[in-house]
C-alpha cells in the first residue's frame, strides 16, 4: 500500500523499540499511538447508546473521573450528546491521542471528538455523514490508529447489507485515502467469506489479523427473532485473515468457526502470537507460527459450557501475556484464563459481574478492571441493569469499587470505553 508503507515502516521500527518499554495504557490499543498513559488513568470516556425515554434519548460520549485522588472519583463529569440514535458502538484514538473517533452501526456516521484540549470536557469537532457513499461499506466498527491516519474496519456493505465488507483508511482530518475488500476467494485451501469485525497489528512481524462477525441485516434484528431463524444464523463469519500489513494484502485465511471477535496480540517481549474468542462457538483460538514458520490458527479450549452459548464478547489480555479476562454476555460472567501456556489456556477464576456484561478494560498494571454492559441495540437483554463498574483485582478476587447506574443517571446504555489523562505529566511521548 503505497500511501502507508513509508510512514508505517518508520513507526514500525519506533513501535518495536518501545514494545518492551515501561508503559501503562490499555493492552488492546494500536502500537502506533504516539502517547501512552503512565500510571493511573484520570478519566474513562464511554460511548453510550441513546435509549428512548432515558434522558434525552440520544447517543452520547460520557466522561467519568476515575482517579482515586480526585474529589469526583467515580462520578460522571461530562455528557456530550450527538443527536439521534444510531447503535453507538466502538471508539478509537488517533495516533497523537488528541482525538477520539466514534462510530454508529445503524447510520454509519463517525463522530470525532477533541479529547486532547481538555479531556474532562470533550468537544465534538466533526461528524462524517458520507462514510457509506464514499467507502461502500456499512457499520464502522474498529478504529485503529496508524501514523497520521485511521484504519477503520466495517461490518457490512451497502449492496446487500450482508457480512461481506472491508476496511478503509482515512487521514486524521477524516478524508478517505483508500479502501480494501476482505477476501472472498480461496487462499490455499480455505475459502474467504469476506466478513469483518476486529483488526490488530503486530509491527515487528508486519502482520495484521482481521476477524469476522455478521452483517447489518443480522445485527439490526432483535436477538430472539434472529436465533429462531436458521437461515440468518448461517450468516456469521467463520474465518480470520492474516495480512501483509505494509502491502495491505491478505496472505492466509484461517478457518475459525463460530464468529471470531476481538483479537489480542501478546504484549510480552519475545511473544509472537495472538488470541481470539468465537462468540457462537465459545472457544479460544490461538494464532501462532508453527515450527516451520507457517502461521496457524487452532482451537485451544472452551469458554464456559459452549452448549449453553455463554456468548463471549470482549476480552483483555494482561500486559505480560500470561492472563486473559473474558466477558460472557448471556450469563453476565467475567472469567480469567491463565495463558502461561497459550497452547492450553486454563480458567482460574470467574465472577458474575452483572445480569449481562460486554466490554472489559484493564489497567496496564492489572489492578483495575472496568466493565460495561451494552452489546448491540437490538441484542441487549430485556432488563435495566446497564452500568459502568470499577473492580480492583488483588490476584485472588475482584472487589467492586463503585458502580454508575446509567439508567438512573438518565444516560442510556454504556458500550465501548477508553482511558484518558488530564495532564502532560501523565503521558509518555514516543516522539
Amino acid at each position: 500500500m503505497k500511501t502507508l508503507s513509508a510512514a508505517c515502516l518508520a513507526l514500525t521500527v519506533l513501535a518495536a523499540t518501545f514494545a518492551g518499554a515501561s508503559r501503562a495504557d490499555e493492552t488492546c490499543n494500536s502500537p502506533y499511538m504516539a502517547n501512552l498513559i503512565k500510571g493511573q488513568e484520570d478519566y474513562i470516556h464511554v460511548w453510550t447508546l441513546g435509549i428512548k425515554g432515558i434522558g434525552d434519548g440520544s447517543d452520547k460520549l460520557v466522561t467519568v473521573d476515575v482517579n482515586p485522588a480526585s474529589p469526583r472519583f467515580g462520578k460522571v463529569i461530562a455528557s456530550l450528546s450527538v443527536g439521534g440514535r444510531g447503535d453507538a458502538h466502538h471508539v478509537g484514538f488517533t495516533d497523537d491521542r488528541k482525538y477520539l473517533w466514534a462510530g454508529r452501526l445503524q447510520d454509519s456516521k463517525i463522530f470525532v471528538f477533541d479529547v486532547g484540549t481538555d479531556p474532562a470536557k470533550p468537544r465534538l469537532v466533526k461528524t462524517m455523514h458520507d462514510v457509506v457513499q464514499k467507502s461502500g461499506f456499512v457499520g464502522p466498527h474498529t478504529f485503529y490508529a496508524l501514523p497520521g491516519r485511521m484504519l477503520v474496519g466495517f461490518l457490512s456493505n451497502k449492496r446487500d447489507m450482508g457480512g461481506a465488507t472491508g476496511m478503509a483508511v482515512y487521514n486524521n482530518k477524516g478524508d478517505l485515502i483508500s479502501k480494501y475488500d476482505n477476501p472472498t476467494g480461496k487462499i490455499g485451501d480455505v475459502q474467504g467469506d469476506g466478513y469483518g469485525y476486529d483488526l490488530a497489528i503486530n509491527p515487528g512481524r508486519n502482520a495484521m489479523l482481521t476477524s469476522s462477525f455478521t452483517g447489518y441485516t443480522n445485527y439490526r434484528t432483535e436477538l430472539p427473532k434472529l436465533i429462531k431463524d436458521p437461515a440468518a444464523m448461517q450468516k456469521f463469519g467463520n474465518t480470520m485473515v492474516l495480512w501483509d500489513f505494509k502491502a495491505m494484502k491478505p496472505q492466509q485465511i484461517f478457518s475459525t468457526p463460530g464468529a471470531p471477535l476481538e483479537i489480542r496480540w501478546s504484549q510480552a517481549e519475545g511473544d509472537n502470537w495472538a488470541i481470539t474468542a468465537t462468540a457462537l462457538g465459545s472457544k479460544l483460538w490461538l494464532v501462532k507460527p508453527d515450527a516451520a514458520g507457517r502461521w496457524q490458527a487452532r482451537d485451544v479450549g472452551p469458554i464456559g459450557d459452549p452448549a449453553q452459548t455463554p456468548l463471549p464478547v470482549d476480552m483483555s489480555i494482561t500486559a505480560d501475556g500470561k492472563g486473559l479476562w473474558v466477558n460472557t454476555f448471556m450469563d453476565g460472567k467475567t472469567r480469567l484464563f491463565d495463558l502461561s501456556n497459550p497452547e492450553a489456556p486454563r480458567q482460574v477464576y470467574e465472577k458474575v459481574t452483572g445480569k449481562h456484561v460486554n466490554m472489559v478494560s484493564q489497567s496496564w498494571d492489572g489492578k483495575r478492571l472496568y466493565i460495561t454492559t451494552s452489546l448491540l441495540e437490538h441484542w441487549d437483554l430485556d432488563n435495566d441493569d446497564h452500568f459502568l463498574k470499577l473492580y480492583h483485582w488483588d490476584g485472588r478476587e475482584l472487589q467492586q469499587q463503585w458502580k454508575i447506574d446509567f439508567y438512573k443517571e438518565k444516560l442510556g446504555r454504556p458500550h465501548h470505553m477508553k482511558f484518558g489523562a488530564k495532564a502532560a505529566t501523565n503521558v509518555a511521548s514516543l516522539r
